[in-house]
């Protein structure tokens, strides 16, 4: 019965609701080890969870030394399976409605500086297929803000390079033109001309995926992320990289130097501004040259 409706929930998650399979596997896990855990506690019955059973379950969460940020994760599957089941009428309330976890301390996002992404450039630079490759996705993701998994499901079909720009589909399958300018362009054409196209031809390979490995075969997001990671090591760079960096930089970098927040809001594909104010900061640069310019004691 349990799985049934569990079953039903992450079917609604991917056909209602438009949820990405990364999306859908992590609200199975969540929901997975709860159940896991009320049968450990000898309670396997998730209709009769009352809000005293979701205080233990949430003692339970702190005791196995879990992050705030994974707790919260893992109340916000369960709140929602829990909805679905009311609406479903299984249930006459939801015992995950009264749980509020504070908010912990906001984290600035993580971005490279201008300097560094030159450095980062140079780095990628080669003549070899996979150089060619590894420079091109630097450049789109650089250029157009891009999340990873936007990045590994682009297809050749989605880049129109007579009006610069390329159609993402985004979370929710929620598609966004968002336009590259002429390093990505000129990148991207090496990279097809170069690596992509001899590639699929050696090893006679026939997809419309935009970025492909060393076999022809489509890339995958942790295939990026490796990318970027040798990337950082070949370079002079002390810092770690993760692809959502360059999407950080992005933003960063666009609103630094005078775009307004919406237009940043709609290159990133956030349905809300909200999502999108966490890039009201300034690099350390732009502060002390504010400071110069306006403090009276400066």
């Amino acid at each position: 019965m349990k799985e049934t409706w569990l079953e039903s929930f992450l079917t609604y998650l991917v056909i209602e609701k438009h949820f990405s399979e990364h999306t859908r596997k992590a609200y199975h896990d969540d929901i997975t080890d709860y159940m896991n855990f009320l049968e450990e506690t000898g309670d396997a019955d998730f209709f009769s969870v009352t809000p005293q059973d979701v205080r233990v379950y949430l003692s339970y969460l702190y005791d196995k030394n879990y992050s705030r940020t994974s707790i919260s994760r893992k109340i916000s599957s369960l709140r929602s399976f829990y909805h679905f089941l009311l609406q479903q009428e299984q249930l006459t309330e939801n015992p995950f409605s009264y749980v509020q976890m504070k908010k912990g301390q906001l984290r600035l996002p993580r971005f490279l500086f201008e300097k560094e992404m030159d450095a980062l450039f140079e780095t990628a630079k080669g003549d070899t297929p996979l150089d060619y490759r590894n420079l091109a996705i630097l450049e789109l993701m650089y250029g157009t803000g891009i999340r990873v998994s936007e990045c590994s499901g682009a297809l050749m079909s989605d880049l129109d390079f007579n009006l610069g720009v390329i159609l993402v589909r985004g979370k929710g399958n929620k598609e966004r033109y968002v336009p590259f300018g002429s390093y990505a362009s000129d990148a991207l054409t090496d990279y097809i001309e170069n690596a992509r196209n001899p590639l699929m031809s050696k090893y006679g390979k026939s997809h419309d995926v935009l970025f492909v490995n060393h076999y022809g075969d489509p890339i995958t997001s942790k295939g990026i992320e490796y990318i970027l990671k040798q990337l950082i090591k070949k370079s002079s760079l002390t810092t770690d990289i993760h692809p959502h960096m360059l999407r950080h930089t992005f933003a960063t970098h666009l609103l630094n130097n005078g775009a307004d927040m919406r237009t940043v809001q709609e290159l990133l594909g956030h349905v809300s501004l909200s999502s999108t104010q966490i890039y009201t900061h300034v690099t350390k640069e732009n502060l002390q040259k504010s400071y110069r310019n306006f403090h009276p004691r400066a």
